[in-house]
This record gives C-alpha cells, sequence and structure tokens, in this order.
C-alpha cells in the first residue's frame, strides 16, 4: 500500500453527539492494514451490511424517519459543524498543497450554510413518501391465486464517489428510506471530512433502534480494499459510482456485481426548422450555461439546415455574450462569419465531447431524421432536447431518440430527481435494465410477487 493511501479506524458510533475529527492522514496510513487484512475488513464490512438489509427490509417507515430525523438534528448541532469544519479545513489543506483548480477545492469544500442546507436535504428525504411495499400490480388467477408484485428494497448498495462531502450524507439517507443497506467509498481528497460525517450515523441509527450496519464507509482509500469491494457479490447486490468517466469505467470493467452508471453526459440540443426563435436562444442558452459542469449541460447544438440562417446567428450571439466558444462545422462558420459571431473550426472529436466548460459544438443538419441518427451515435444517451414548433416532428424525435430522457421545448437541466418530483436521487443512469434516468427512491428498489392461495396444487 503506498504511502499517500488515507486509512483510518472502523467508524463506531460517537460516546457523545460531538464529532471527533479523524487522525492526520500521514499518523493513519502508519497504522494501515495489510492487503489480506484489507480484503477482510471489506468482508466483514459487507456481511454485517447484508445483516443489516434483512432487518431495513421490514423496518417500518416511522422508524427510518426517525434515523434520519436524528441524523439532521446532529448535523444542525454547532459542536458537530464545528467538528466537521475541522475535519474539512484538513481536507482543504491537502488540496491546496496538491494544487487542485479552484473549482475542485469549492466541491470540497463544507461551510455553515452547506451544513445547514444538508441537515435540511435529510429532513426533505424523511418527509418523502416510503416506496416499500407499494403494490405495483395484482391479478387473481381463474385458480384462485392471488399474486401482487409489490416494492421491496434491492438489499445492499455499495456507492464509490469522489469528491463532494454532501454525497456521504445523501447516499446513506436515500438508501435508508428506500430500505437498503449501503457501503460508502469515497475519495481520498474529502477522506477526512467523509470519516467525521460517517461518524454520525450508528449515533442516528441506534437512536431509531436499527443496526449499525445499515450504513457504513470504508475507512480506507486504498485501492485494494475497492478491488474487494468491487467483488463482495454474495452480500452487495449493487454498485453505484459518481464520479468521472475514468473512474465509473473502472468500476463497470471490476466489478462482478450489477452497476448502475452513466458514463458521461453529451447533451444535444437540436433547433427543428420550426422552432420559435426566441424559445431557441433562451433553451440553447439555459441548456449550456446555467451550470456548464453538470451531466445535463448541453455540449452540442445541432440546427435545421431550413432555419439555421435565421436561428443560428440569434442564438450564437448569446451564447458568445455569455462567454460560449462556438467549434463550427464548416456551414455553421460560415453563418457565424457573415454574421461577425467568433467562432472556431471543430475537430471530428469536438462532436463527441463532453466539454464540461463553456463550449458547444455547432453542427448544421438537412433533416430531423439526420439530426436523430448523428444524437443516437454521437451522444450518450443522457439527455437531448428538440425545439420545435411542429408536434408531428417531435413526436418523431422523442420516439426516436434513444436517451434516458428527451425533451420536447425544454433544457436538458431538467433531467434531475428534484426536477422530476422525485425529491432527491442518487444519481442519474442511462443503463436500460432495472432503472433508466434520476434515480429516487423507487428506482433504489426491486420488487417481489406475494401469491396467496388456498391450497391450490399444479396439475
Amino acid at each position: 500500500m503506498s504511502a499517500n493511501e488515507n486509512t483510518a479506524p472502523a467508524v463506531t458510533a460517537p460516546a457523545a453527539l460531538a464529532v471527533t475529527a479523524p487522525a492526520a492522514a500521514g499518523d493513519a496510513a502508519a497504522a494501515a492494514p495489510a492487503a489480506a487484512d484489507l480484503a477482510g475488513l471489506v468482508r466483514a464490512i459487507g456481511q454485517r451490511a447484508r445483516a443489516a438489509s434483512l432487518v431495513l427490509a421490514t423496518a417500518g417507515t416511522a422508524q427510518k424517519n426517525a434515523a434520519l430525523l436524528e441524523l439532521a438534528r446532529l448535523l444542525a448541532l454547532p459542536a458537530t459543524a464545528a467538528a466537521l469544519l475541522a475535519a474539512n479545513a484538513r481536507d482543504l489543506a491537502a488540496a491546496r498543497e496538491n494544487a487542485l483548480a479552484a473549482p475542485q477545492i469549492d466541491r470540497l469544500t463544507l461551510t455553515p450554510a452547506r451544513l445547514a442546507h444538508l441537515a435540511e436535504s435529510v429532513r426533505q428525504v424523511a418527509a418523502l413518501p416510503d416506496p416499500v411495499g407499494e403494490v405495483l400490480d395484482e391479478t387473481v388467477r381463474p385458480n384462485g391465486l392471488r399474486i401482487r408484485r409489490v416494492r421491496v428494497p434491492i438489499g445492499v448498495i455499495g456507492i464509490i464517489y469522489e469528491a463532494r462531502p454532501n454525497v456521504t450524507i445523501d447516499c446513506a439517507s436515500l438508501c435508508l428510506k428506500s430500505g437498503n443497506a449501503s457501503i460508502l467509498r469515497g475519495g481520498r481528497e474529502i477522506f477526512h471530512t467523509n470519516t467525521a460525517l460517517a461518524a454520525l450515523l450508528p449515533a442516528a441509527l441506534a437512536h431509531a433502534g436499527l443496526p449499525a450496519g445499515a450504513v457504513q464507509l470504508i475507512p480506507t482509500t486504498d485501492r485494494a480494499a475497492l478491488n474487494t469491494l468491487l467483488r463482495l457479490d454474495e452480500c452487495i447486490h449493487c454498485i453505484i459510482p459518481r464520479g468521472g468517466e475514468s473512474l465509473i469505467r473502472f468500476v463497470a470493467e471490476n466489478a462482478t456485481i450489477p452497476v448502475i452508471k452513466h458514463y458521461n453526459g453529451i447533451c444535444f440540443v437540436y433547433l427543428d426548422a420550426a422552432a420559435d426563435p426566441a424559445m431557441a436562444e433562451a433553451v440553447t442558452l439555459n441548456a449550456k450555461t446555467s451550470r456548464p459542469s453538470v451531466c445535463n449541460a448541453a455540449e452540442q447544438l445541432l440546427v435545421h439546415r431550413a432555419a439555421a440562417a435565421a436561428l443560428l446567428p440569434r442564438v450564437a450571439r448569446a451564447l458568445a455574450a455569455e462567454n460560449v466558444e462556438l467549434r463550427c462545422d464548416p456551414a455553421a462558420a460560415a453563418l457565424l462569419a457573415r454574421a461577425r459571431i467568433p467562432h472556431t473550426p471543430a475537430t471530428a472529436a469536438d462532436y463527441r465531447a463532453e466539454f464540461l466548460a463553456p463550449i458547444l459544438a455547432v453542427r448544421v443538419v438537412d433533416t430531423l431524421d439526420e439530426a436523430v441518427a448523428i444524437i443516437n451515435r454521437d451522444g450518450s444517451a443522457h439527455s437531448d432536447a428538440i425545439i420545435t414548433q411542429d408536434e408531428p416532428a417531435a413526436r418523431r424525435f422523442l420516439a426516436g431518440v434513444d436517451s434516458s430522457a428527451v425533451f420536447w421545448n425544454a433544457s436538458t437541466r431538467f433531467n434531475d430527481g428534484y426536477e422530476f418530483g422525485f425529491g432527491a436521487e442518487i444519481g442519474i443512469s442511462t443503463d436500460r435494465l432495472h432503472a433508466r434516468g434520476p434515480m429516487g427512491l423507487r428506482e433504489l428498489c426491486s420488487y417481489k410477487f406475494l401469491v396467496e392461495g388456498a391450497g391450490q396444487v399444479r396439475g
């Protein structure tokens, strides 16, 4: 194990309500267990999680909410805030020493306001409807058998994530409310903060009479522990990675457990021949500039040739005013050159890029069918939009684009669990099995069949 990996003792419920910040990374690493011990540690965590999941599966809504509300109360305590901010200061100092960029440091940073928001987010999860036990459908067979399909927890969910400290609490809360045990593995950049946050969870669970194994943090960022976690299919039922494409691909390629994921967000806005110019400008601007670094931001703009002369200069001028770099194909470049709007030639790589920055690739297309074909070929099946007043054209686009969310006259930025009315989400899936799109509480559940009879036997 390398000397710069972080390891801390297994987190236990604090004796008092205050949180003790973990030891400095160097001190902790010196006492790190060997690889074989790490594997045993992770397997023990998995076994505790599996046992806890069987308890959670039958826990009532009031019991789960009691744990969540206690967690929110602990987060709001002044002593808790002081300890969490002290732990966070250690991570921020290391981030500055390692010359992380300012936006990365901002994502790592906890503030009193962010802590208050985190506590409120837990209260909001507690207020959401409990999906467990919902009857999805019911039939009575001719032989009298009554068959109900009922929503149940998945079981044990492993969540592997990078820098944001809110993920520790958000994912723990969502998994708990949906009756799932969770195993959390955060990144080294936020290790001390995550450990301090996780130290609150056993006390909240104990307050509600729930097992401590219901939420556990892997107490190391050593890669050997991750490798064990990804192969623990006898205890863990699915893995959800949250982070950059390299992390997600590593998880997907090395896990023997089903992975729910999206690799990237190459999202398109298509301005159809019948697009309203004002709407085209407003939606494209929002999709690109409201938050360029998120996965549902637009990265690609397609414009129908029949309307390009009228639409593209107007939309491009608005984007340029927001300092968006436009990388154009020859047809789009010619239109913008005549309008004296700044732009650069696009490369082939630009047409399949997730920029996560104020950059937009622009192409002119001849038909709606060409737009659909390009999106299905070059996109990432995440979020794509058509702007048009032509309903038949919109219906063809909605049916033809193979993405987790397809929008008509609305921004791609709406592909979000909160915006969809789910209350919260654990991530967005572009997979096709089990869950697709924003994953709220219902998507953290599976189902089982409950069959009631009166002594029937099969002939």
